[in-house]
Formats: C-alpha cells, sequence, structure tokens
C-alpha cells in the first residue's frame, strides 16, 4: 500500500466520524508494532493537509520487558519532527512475576491504556489515538458474539469522562493486509513483541477464525464489516458518508 492510498482511507474514516477538529492535540500511542507505526505515517501526513489543524505527540509506554527498544522510533519520530515520550512502567514484572496472570492480556491492556492517558493529559492532549484496523473491528465482533453473546464492537469514537479525553480509532478502513504491505514497502522499525503469550490469545483465535471464513467464502470480512456500518452500534450510528 501507497502512503497516498493509506491517507486518503484515514481521512475517510476522520471525515465519517468526525475523529479531528481545530485545534485537537493528539496522543499517538505507539507500541512499535507495525499497525501503530502505520498510524503514526498515517497522522503525521495528513497533519500536513487536512483543514482542521492539529497537532500530535507520540507516546510509547514501555511495559518494562527486558527485551524491549526504543532507539529506533526514536529515531523515525526525529526524522518526522515529532516529539517522542517514553512511559517507563512495571507492567510486565506485576503480570508476569508479581500477580503470574494466567490470562494476562485483559489487565495489561487496562494499565497500558491507562499509563498512555495519563501521560496524554500531562502533556495537554485532548485526544487519543489507537491503531485498530478493520481487521480489528470485526475480529472484536466476533469475539463478542461467541464469548459474550452479542452483536458488539468498539466505537470509532469514544469519550472517557474520568479522564476527560476522546479516543479516535482513525484506521478503521485500513486492512491489516494493507499495512503489511505498508511496512514492507517503506521498512517500518517495527520492534518484535517481547510479550512471553504473544500469538496465543482469544484474539489470535479470532484472527485465524475471520480468516478462515474469508477463504472459505470469500468477501465475508467485508459483509461484516458492512453490518457493523450498518448497525445500531454505539458510535457507528453517528456515521457521515461523504
Amino acid at each position: 500500500m501507497k502512503l497516498q492510498k493509506l491517507l486518503s482511507l484515514t481521512r475517510k474514516a476522520v471525515d465519517e466520524f468526525s475523529l479531528i477538529e481545530d485545534g485537537d492535540k493528539i496522543a499517538v500511542g505507539v507500541s512499535g508494532g507495525k499497525d501503530s507505526l502505520t498510524m503514526l505515517y498515517a497522522l503525521h501526513g495528513l497533519m500536513r493537509f487536512y483543514p482542521h489543524p492539529f497537532s500530535i505527540e507520540v507516546i510509547t509506554v514501555d511495559l518494562g520487558h527486558p527485551r524491549f527498544h526504543v532507539e529506533k522510533i526514536k529515531e523515525l519520530c526525529d526524522s518526522l519532527g515529532l516529539t517522542f515520550t517514553v512511559v517507563k512502567t512495571d507492567i510486565a514484572q506485576i503480570i508476569f512475576d508479581e500477580r503470574k496472570e494466567s490470562n494476562p492480556c485483559s489487565l495489561c491492556a487496562k494499565m497500558r491504556k491507562g499509563a498512555l492517558n495519563e501521560e496524554a493529559k500531562k502533556l495537554g492532549c485532548n485526544k487519543v489515538a489507537y491503531a485498530h484496523h478493520k481487521d480489528d473491528v470485526v475480529e472484536t465482533m466476533l469475539l463478542s458474539l461467541i464469548f459474550e453473546g452479542r452483536f458488539h464492537t468498539f466505537s470509532p469514537k469514544t469519550y472517557l469522562d474520568r479522564m476527560d479525553l476522546t479516543v479516535i480509532r482513525p484506521l478503521l478502513y485500513v486492512e491489516e493486509a494493507d499495512v503489511i504491505g505498508f511496512k514492507n514497502k517503506y521498512d517500518l522499525p517495527v520492534e518484535k513483541s517481547p510479550c512471553p503469550v504473544d500469538g496465543y490469545t482469544k484474539r489470535q483465535y479470532a484472527k485465524e477464525l475471520l480468516r478462515d471464513l474469508t477463504k472459505e467464502h470469500p468477501g465475508t470480512k467485508e459483509r461484516m464489516f458492512t453490518a457493523i456500518l450498518n448497525s445500531n452500534i454505539n458510535g457507528w450510528d453517528k456515521r457521515i458518508p461523504k
């Protein structure tokens, strides 16, 4: 995927769900993975020509894994002229060594987002960008159906009243395959996840299930995503098609 296509899909989501307004200061959470690095490129590119001026603060939450490095992320931010902040935490030690969680993902995500949101507030941000793409949207819906018995997925935009922050998801129209293509084309400095349970989660199960369904019935993912777009799920019902 070329940068021009990424910017077009990002703007489509931003426009249709009113994700960015004049004067927004957006915290971009960068984990070092392909999704968050692609989102960083997308928002940096959009920032140069979008009619509603906004600024970016790049934040990486260091979970405390010994094999995690941020040097390449900093180099990228420097090359883009963006401010980069690292939040040091002991989240990995708390989850794996102290609590010895058998299903750590939910707690880890909650603690990681908490650290990101707190730093965003310190830096004066009013919004936080998460790098969920189209596949994430559909996979979350599948997980909700299978394990919760309801048709639901996360919203394109969510206001966190306790933090007075708005979460936005500008990659909603970008497929994971395109993210992989973008990463390869632009040689993104991906930092491999050092998490010991990476690849062994319910999320991975949903990813593989969606892949198999789409392989057996071509177009399945797109039809599921269309069902979400046309639903009354909170947030998705506020879409303004362009």
